[in-house]
């Protein structure tokens, strides 16, 4: 590729508030110094892409969603320090590098985060990709990995090595880095304690993969699949609870002879579902809520909270760094005991509407699109 040549890609484009995803031929814009041109093998797709598609949010119309690529860089920009073209790399979210919490090592609450994620467009108001016309589509997660090609920086993006398939790893920006983060990074629970994990999507699994890891010896899976809640048997859950035909409450109970469990993970999103996830804590119990809402959750922060030393603890993107994260999910992966592989389900890139109805009918845990079809890993 020519220096200052604005390429023309393929992009999954949602027009509108609740429209379908409709592959468009776009161009994106020449790279800046400091950028980095990203070749897109694969993409997750994540329930926050459809909370975008169909809640309204911040982000604008149109826009090329994704936040889950894995592919290979193209080119890099003269100010970019650590990659070179044909590096295999994992997209994750953007973070400065310099406030307080980047230094601390919380990037996900870096003080630019909605700037850098949230803005879809440059900071000097220009966008990475547009229409023939010149009519610009806003950008997701500095990042809209359902793209054949996209721009992203350096702490966009996490080296992996080329024996890693690309197909697979893409995930582990967000969804399983979110699920096993909340545990391995957010809870940080001893050898030897109980959880509990609402929710067997995604970052459900994750999290209880990763409760096994950190030593967890009572996992408590809980939704209302029976088949998802067979997977979570496969992946590490000790007991299971359908809680459309059983009371969480007491069977939690009965498993810990009326104590309680001391850690719990909520993914659903769900107000009562988190009310029980707080109710079900032993004393001195801890709760992460980590499942997208837009409803309020009421709660006596006495009776509910101080009164047995429960705490919430707020985990976002899992208080993971992804540079660090990410390699150390794939060693996981590598020594068999973070087994997300059996949650990904391929689906050619134009058949990505039919891959998201999937994901929210609860048929497929994670739906990755395969945008380049001729990638084979160690290439």
């Amino acid at each position: 590729m020519k220096e200052g040549i604005i390429m023309k890609i393929k992009s999954a484009v949602v027009n509108e508030l609740n429209a379908p995803y409709v592959l468009e031929d776009l161009t994106i814009s020449e790279m800046r110094e400091d950028e980095i041109l990203v070749k897109i093998v694969a993409s997750g797709m994540c329930h926050s892409d459809d909370f975008v598609r169909s809640k309204q949010t911040m982000y604008t119309f149109p826009i090329v969603l994704g936040h889950e690529g894995s592919g290979i860089v193209e080119k890099v920009g003269s100010a970019v320090h650590g990659f070179e073209a044909g590096d295999h790399v994992v997209l994750s979210f953007e973070y400065c590098g310099h406030c307080d919490s980047c230094l601390t090592g919380v990037p996900a609450s870096c003080d630019d985060w909605g700037t850098l994620n949230e803005r879809g467009r440059r900071a000097d108001e220009t966008y990475y990709f547009h229409r023939e016309d010149g009519s610009p589509v806003s950008n997701y997660f500095s990042q809209s990995s359902f793209s054949t090609y996209t721009l992203a920086r350096e702490r966009n993006l996490t080296k992996v090595t080329k024996d890693v398939d690309l197909r697979l790893v893409g995930p582990l920006g967000c969804g399983f880095m979110t699920g096993s983060g909340t545990v391995l990074n957010g809870l940080k629970p001893a050898p030897g304690s109980s959880i509990a994990v609402f929710g067997t999507g995604a970052v459900g699994l994750a999290a209880m993969m990763a409760a096994k890891i950190a030593g967890c010896t009572k996992i408590i899976g809980i939704d209302i699949h029976d088949n998802r809640l067979e997977t979570a048997k496969e992946l590490g859950a000790t007991h299971v609870i359908n809680s459309k035909t059983a009371d969480v409450h007491e069977e939690i109970n009965k498993l810990t002879n009326g104590k309680g469990v001391n850690y719990t993970v909520d993914t659903t999103g769900v107000p009562p579902v988190i009310r029980t996830a707080i109710e079900v804590l032993a004393k001195g119990g801890v709760t992460a809520p980590v499942g997208g809402t837009s409803k309020p959750v009421e709660l006596n922060t006495f009776m509910d909270l101080a009164a047995q030393n429960k705490a919430i603890q707020g985990v976002l993107m899992g208080k993971s760094i992804p540079q660090l994260s990410i390699p150390q999910l794939i060693e996981f992966f590598e020594a068999g005991s973070f087994a997300f592989d059996k949650l990904v389900h391929f689906y050619k890139f134009e058949d990505i509407n039919q891959a998201a109805a999937d994901s929210l009918s609860g048929k497929v845990v994670k739906p990755v699109l395969i945008m380049d079809e001729e990638y084979a890993p160690g290439q």
